[in-house]
């Protein structure tokens, strides 16, 4: 029962430090102080972008740069990096920040969070997760200085960090007028700064040590150097991401080539960067170099797969993960040829890990197919601009076909409900699933059932 009991207790913590901080970013955002002069937000609005900025989806009903003022923005860079890092990180950086004892139970918190198999070095684990988001966001924000500062001058410097915040954590909120990086589509720093930053950061926390543990240089109790091999989560993350990433950018340039709208006048070169930024946009960052209704219909039904499965475990992305999509499809494949267990790369595996894999694309697809329904009925909207909103926002992704702005207040809501959902959902099934459960087990007798 204590187990139990615990369980609980992580998954809320989860749900309601989500809740909170979207109720606190709406509370500032509706400060006058959060305000340009002569501007205004209602509360659907003020909610609707804090949950975008806690969620790191990046959707807004209103112009950023424009509506909210230096303290506003400063209030969505601190909801955007809480929601980035995640309640369960955030909160123990507070604590050490503050000298505060982490317990027992917060460090089986932390082990749940990142499905670890030991509670030891949890917290050094914590605050190198803190350290190498703080670099790579610096890295980035440099990376973005050498444009935005001869461009706006000193306020290029806030301009840097805010959008290298932004892009590390999937957030995709922009300060440049509402058009994303539209006005950047040929900038080679911005485009690889922005690339950078998103596939980092979507690979998950997880890869970052695999990748070197396996670099760095080990020797044996003879003294000989031997390398070692990386584990099937790195292996499955890396190559599914490269996939995903050079499928979208082939298919994006076999559509889209002649398209006057978006790449037709480009150059070659321009061509390319334009597409592999698409495709590494559709990771969750929601930063754009196109506008997305500019795209034909079969560019955008690539982009709402890309923008379905998302990035990759324990990281700042997305979407149902890659991990899953692939492990859904080599347990397909194991039936298909009659095999008894789901191996991949000559590894099996268990059968509980297939079972949450259904139970997240069920429950993800299953939310997405009930309040896009919903929102058709209450928005009358394009089908395929709603489908692709709300795929952008179950997703938390952040691209939009140009519906966002002019959504209604019961359509604000049904988004708002869906970031939120999106954002938490998958993270709380998996963590269901990797608790111990400790009560009774029992089966039913079984019956012969007819399918296909």
């Amino acid at each position: 029962m204590r187990m139990k009991r615990h369980r609980h207790t992580t998954t809320g913590i989860i749900m309601l430090g989500f809740l909170l901080g979207a109720a606190a970013g709406t509370i500032c955002l509706l400060l006058p102080i959060s305000l340009k002069p002569g501007c205004k937000v209602d509360f659907f609005d003020a909610l609707f972008v804090a949950m975008s900025s806690v969620c790191v989806t990046g959707l807004s009903t209103v112009n950023v740069g424009q509506t909210f003022s230096a303290f506003g923005q400063v209030v969505l860079l601190f909801l955007i990096q809480f929601g980035g890092l995640g309640i369960v990180t955030f909160t123990t950086l507070v604590l050490c920040l503050f000298h505060r004892k982490i317990t027992l139970a917060d460090r089986m918190v932390i082990q749940n969070a990142y499905n670890l198999d030991t509670l030891s070095g949890l917290v050094r684990l914590t605050m190198r997760i803190f350290k190498v988001t703080l670099g790579l966001e610096g890295l980035g924000a440099v990376g973005y200085a050498l444009v935005f500062i001869p461009e706006y001058g000193v306020k290029g410097i806030w301009y840097s960090i805010f959008h290298a915040v932004s892009a590390f954590c999937n957030a995709g909120i922009d300060l440049l007028g509402g058009n994303s990086f539209c006005n950047y589509v040929d900038n080679g720093m911005v485009n690889l700064v922005t690339i950078f930053l998103i596939i980092v950061s979507g690979l998950g926390f997880p890869v970052y040590w695999e990748i070197l543990r396996v670099l760095c240089p080990h020797k044996n109790t003879d003294g000989h150097i031997y390398s070692r091999k990386m584990n099937l989560q790195a292996k499955i993350v890396l190559v599914t991401t490269f996939s995903l990433i050079l499928s979208g950018t082939i298919l994006t340039l076999l559509f889209e080539y002649n398209n006057p709208d978006t790449l037709g006048k480009m150059g070659w070169g321009q061509k390319v960067m334009a597409a592999l930024f698409q495709s590494v946009t559709l990771r969750t960052a929601g930063f754009a170099t196109i506008g997305q209704e500019a795209f034909r219909p079969a560019s955008s039904l690539v982009y709402l797969v890309l923008m379905f499965i998302g990035g990759s475990p324990a990281g700042t992305a997305g979407g149902v993960k890659t991990v899953t999509i692939v492990l859904l499809l080599a347990s397909m494949f194991a039936n298909i040829s009659g095999k008894r267990d789901v191996s991949i790369m000559h590894r099996k595996v268990a059968d509980e890990t297939i079972r949450r894999c259904v139970a997240i694309v069920t429950f993800s697809f299953s939310v997405l197919l009930v309040l896009t329904t919903a929102l058709l009925a209450v928005q009358n909207s394009n089908f395929l601009d709603t489908v692709y909103e709300m795929t952008s926002a179950i997703a938390t992704v952040g691209l939009s076909r140009g519906l966002t702005g002019s959504l209604n207040s019961v359509g604000k809501l049904i988004v708002t409900l869906t970031m939120f959902l999106g954002r938490i959902g998958p993270i709380t099934l998996a963590l269901a699933f990797n608790s111990n459960h400790t009560g009774k087990d029992f089966s039913y007798a079984g019956s012969k059932v007819i399918i296909g």
